[in-house]
Formats: structure tokens, sequence, C-alpha cells
């Protein structure tokens, strides 16, 4: 009975003294919100109360009062919606923002827009040798720009104008010649110059590693480019509502600009690098890596995954089909064969490295999952979270290895839509009956598996809400509401949500820490003007991030929007 009795006496004194610990006035709280917590059960509450770094009650306005002091700052939020903070699990802020500072025609469609910014930019910048810039879509020219175009611009300078999804880049004819392109160039191994079908001349487009004949000819990066790009590149992932990453590309001047910013307390994201492979450079490459991981880490960012370059992209066929692309011979091709591949991961497994491939081509889904596969096989099986991005066409048969290998389907969802690139460029080259597997995301859910999100940034749109509407109605943002491309993979609202926020810390190995509001994690949280469950779904795109909080800290405010004064925010 005394044995029970000090028993007892002792769960006493750790209840009393857990309740004293968690009733210290919080920092911040907020009260009124629409508080969708992602939690296990999917609870919603009204108030979130903060201390310093961690969240230390989810609950209703009511039962917040003992957490408020009088040094407490409460922010009344009226009924606006307190979400986790937004996990992206592709993305590139680093190359990204370094693309900002050079000639940017991200966005821009026609031929004359693209042309005048090209010229404006190496008008303004006599200074560079190199006219470098990124962001003209596949569709331009039918996917083959011309030099002579770019020849009437700019003669006297190379000009080098990567394409949206970085597969493809347009050169003027000085960049040719200092590259020594000629018609006698041969085609390097996995790249393709596009050359004049009657002369044989090289048209001034290049694919895949044939880009690189040029881009090694250019003065590299220095440290301040990249860490100015991160710098930039951190401030928009902010303004929508991202507090966790995983850089998908990541190099050496990209491990020392985040352990720059890390330093200098600017780095206001939690992030994971993906260190990535050469294929010519494997050799040499693996050992480094395991050095690089624990002389860059720090407390938030971690360059524990590697990430492999698979294949290229459908509109310029040289994503890796299993069979050949419509009235076509060609299937594209693996930047690694099989018989490396499979080793590799084996090796990358069993150094506990993640593995993030890139595959978009069904044999390059198909190959991933022969890797992971081998990898399993010879090294066990382990918490390995490795993952495949972008995915665009599947061999259905293989959807259900992901739950079945514990691998995580890395989508970017703003590209689920029947637009212009899969219309025109990405279904006349597969034809009906696989064209019905282009981005199958509900039914990967269904399957079981664990669906991330993210954006590729640069290559699209790093707004987590534009890429969340196109999942739920399978249509463009601007489209009007009508019928959805593919219906049957349409998923729902709690899905995708889950998707950017809980399940995108589990791919970064962060799920207890965060991803989600509750009691015990990070305060990161994103707070939008609107509940988006009350939001029409073609309106989801346009509801707007007010805050933005990283460890309870303000990394990001809307600048019309002041707590608890809601006149400059409010949108009917």
């Amino acid at each position: 009975m005394r044995r029970i009795s000090c028993c007892c006496l002792w769960i006493g004194f750790v209840i009393t003294n857990a309740t004293r610990v968690i009733a210290q006035p919080a920092d911040l709280v907020f009260t009124n919100a629409a508080v969708y917590t992602v939690d296990a059960n999917r609870t919603w509450a009204e108030a979130v109360a903060i201390k310093e770094d961690r969240i230390t009650y989810v609950g209703v306005t009511a039962g917040v009062a003992k957490w408020i002091g009088p040094e407490t700052r409460v922010i009344d939020a009226t009924g606006k919606m307190l979400l986790p903070g937004f996990h992206d699990s592709h993305v590139h802020l680093v190359g990204g923002g370094v693309e900002m500072g050079e000639c940017d025609i991200n966005g821009l469609t026609k031929l004359d827009e693209i042309l005048k910014a090209v010229e404006t930019f190496a008008a303004q910048h006599p200074e560079k040798v190199w006219i470098r810039g990124g962001g003209w879509p596949l569709t331009l020219n039918g996917g083959n720009p011309r030099k002579e175009i770019l020849d009437k611009i700019v003669a006297d300078r190379p000009v080098v104008i990567e394409a949206f999804d970085g597969h493809s880049t347009w050169v003027n004819s000085k960049a040719l010649e200092m590259a020594g392109i000629t018609k006698e160039t041969p085609d390097p191994p996995r790249g393709r110059i596009e050359r004049d079908d009657k002369t044989g001349e090289p048209t001034g487009t290049l694919r895949e590693s044939a880009i690189r004949l040029v881009t090694n000819k250019i003065p590299p990066y220095t440290a301040e480019d990249y860490t100015i790009g991160l710098r930039r590149g951190l401030k928009e992932a902010n303004r929508v509502g991202i507090t966790s990453v995983q850089e998908a590309a990541i190099r050496e001047g990209h491990l020392a600009a985040y352990a720059a910013l890390e330093k200098s307390g600017e780095l206001t994201v939690k992030a994971v690098g993906a260190l990535q492979i050469e294929p010519e450079k494997m050799g040499t490459q693996v050992p480094q890596f395991v050095e690089w991981r624990e002389k860059f880490r720090t407390s938030r960012f971690r360059p524990t995954a590697v990430k492999i370059f698979l294949d290229g992209v459908i509109e310029s066929q040289t994503a890796a089909l299993i069979e050949p692309y419509a009235g076509s011979d060609k299937r594209g091709w693996l930047n690694i064969e099989p018989e490396v591949l499979k080793p590799l991961a084996a090796d990358l497994d069993r150094l506990g490295f993640q593995i993030h491939i890139h595959a978009i081509g069904d044999r390059a889904i198909q190959s991933s999952f022969d890797a992971f596969e081998f990898a399993r096989a010879r090294n066990g099986g382990r918490d390995s979270r490795h993952h495949i991005a972008h995915i665009q066409l599947f061999d259905p048969q293989d959807i259900a290895r992901f739950r079945h290998l514990g691998v995580v389907a890395n989508f970017q969802p703003l590209w689920a839509s029947a637009d212009e690139y899969i219309v025109t460029m990405t279904e006349p080259v597969l034809g009906p009956k696989r064209s019905r597997w282009l981005y199958p995301i509900r039914s990967v859910a269904n399957s079981g598996a664990v669906i991330a999100a993210g954006s590729d940034w640069s290559v699209s749109s790093i707004n987590p809400l534009d890429a969340i509407q196109v999942a739920v109605t399978r249509q463009g943002l601007e489209e009007e509401p009508g019928a959805p491309w593919l219906p049957e993979e349409v998923v729902d609202l709690p899905l995708i949500l889950a998707a950017y926020t809980i399940n995108g810390a589990y791919v970064n190995f962060q799920e207890r820490e965060t991803g989600s509001i509750e009691v015990g994690k990070a305060a990161d949280l994103v707070m939008l003007n609107r509940n988006l469950f009350d939001v029409p779904k073609h309106e989801i795109h346009q509801t707007k991030v007010l805050l933005t909080l990283l460890d309870g800290k303000e990394v990001y405010r809307d600048p019309t929007y002041e707590p608890n004064n809601d006149v400059a925010t409010e949108e009917k």
C-alpha cells in the first residue's frame, strides 16, 4: 500500500508541475480562428497559444484565457483560417532566386513580349558578357525557337535562355559560336541538338545534356550569386505560406548559401537538401555527399537526400517511355541505365540517404521502383521515405508499388489540367489510352500511397493555393467552372491539404516536429484571409496569405493586414 501511495504522490507531482508549465502565459495567442489542425483526426479548433517556438494550446477560444498574460500578444482572427505552414516537397529556391536576377521571362507567352524582355534586359546590362535568363514556354515556335530570332535582338553577345522546364535552352548564333557547336557537332549522350531539316545546321534549341555544351562556357555563379538567390527564394516561399521545403537539386554552392543564411539568422524555412548526382561523377560524388551531410548540417538545414535526374519531359520527347511516342520510334532515354541505377540506389540506401528521383515517363517511374525494390532486397527494409517526383505518365500496374515499397508519391498538382502543353504537345504523342494515366493523383491515393506535393518553382508557380485549386478541379486557374480533365483523378480538399502539410513534413522526417497544429509541435503556421472549406473551388487561388510564422516568429505579413483591424483585408 505504501508503494502505491508513493506512486500516486509522484503522479500528482508530475501533473501539478505539467499544469504549471503549460499554464504559463503565452507569447502569442490566436482567438476566433478557423483552425484546421491536420492532426490524425483532422480536428477543428478556434484558438492557438504559442510560447517561444512551441504550440502550447489548441482548442476553443473560451479555453485559452489562462494562457493570456499581461505581455501576451492576442490576435483576434475573426474567422480567418489557420493552417500548418505549407511544405513544398520539390522546389528550387536557390536556382529560382538566381533566375529572378537574370532575364526572367516566366509567365510571358507571346514571342514579341519575350523578345522585348530580352532586348530590354540586354540594354539595361551592357556590362554582361553573357545574356542569361529563363522561362520561355515550350509552345513557343513549336517548341523549337530559332537562333535567328534572337540574333535580331542581340547579335554581338551570347544569349542563353532556358525553357521554363529546364530541359531545353534557346541560344543565339553567338552562343553556338562560343561553344563551338556546328553542323558537324554530334549530339552528346542523352542530349540533342535540334537541327534544320534541310541544312542540318543547329537551329538554336538544345535539349537535355546538349545544354551543357553552352553553359559550360559561361563563368560559374559566385557564392554571392547563390546567397542572393536564396534570399529571393526564401522571400517568395514565405510570401505564400511555405515554412518547409525539400530543395531538389543541391550543389556545393547551394550548400554554402544555406550555411551562410543559417549563420546570419536569415534562413526562414526548414529545409532538406537533395544533393544532385551527376552520372559521370557518381564514383567520387557519393563519398563527397557523406562528408557534406555532416559538414553542412544545421538546425534548419539537413543535406540528407540525394536527387537522381532520371529522364526528360514528354513535350520534347526526352521522357523515358515503355512504348514509343505516337508516330515515332523514339522512346526517350534514361539518364542512368537500370544496371547502374540499381546498385547506386542500394549504395545510397545503405548509407542512410533518402533518394529523390525525377521521373516523368512510365519507363522512368518503373525503373525507379525497380531500383528501390533492388535496394530493399539487398539492404532490408528501413524507414527510408524515398520519393519519386513529377510522376506524370504511369503504367497503371505500377501504381500499387508506392504502397508496397513504402515510396512517397511527390506530385506537382498545378500541372494536372488540360492546358496548352497537355492538349497540343502531350496527348497527341501519347494517344488517348496512355493519356488516361497522366497525373493520376486520386488513383495513387486510393492505392494507399502517401501523397506529397511541391511546386518545382521556378518551373511553375510557387503558390500552394494555385496547385491546391487545380488538384480539386482538374482545371486551369482561369477556366470557368466546368468538366474536369480526367474526372476520375479529382481529389478532395483534405487530401491535398495533407499533401502540403503533414505529408510534406513526413517526407522530411519531421512529422513529429511540424506539419500539424498540435500541442508541443513547432509553431509553423499560416493564416489565410478565408476558410478554404467555405471558398468555391474555382476561387481557392484568390485566397490571400496574411501571416506566415516559423517557430512562432513572423516571417511574412501581407502589407495590407493589420491584426485586429480587418478593414483593409476583408474580401467579400
